[in-house]
């Protein structure tokens, strides 16, 4: 199966949001990875692809961190 640029893009935000929070918040990437799933913080940043891809790579760590709050993590 082939990707297509959205999903591409979808998997860079992701990725940097992961990697950005886990630096921003001293984190192993792998529990910020645990902590978006169990939020669906990955869903969310899909979900968002149209007006988060217009931004800067970092605005979908700071979708994340928003969302994060709301949760009190």
């Amino acid at each position: 199966m082939v990707m297509t640029h959205k999903e591409r893009d979808q998997n860079l935000m992701i990725v940097t949001a992961v990697e950005g929070y886990s630096q921003r918040h001293n984190m192993a990437p792998a529990d910020v990875l645990k902590l978006f799933l169990q939020h669906n913080i990955t869903g969310l940043i899909r979900s968002q692809y149209n007006t988060l891809h217009t931004q800067s790579l970092d605005e979908s760590i700071f979708f994340a961190e928003d969302i994060l709050k709301r949760f009190s993590v």
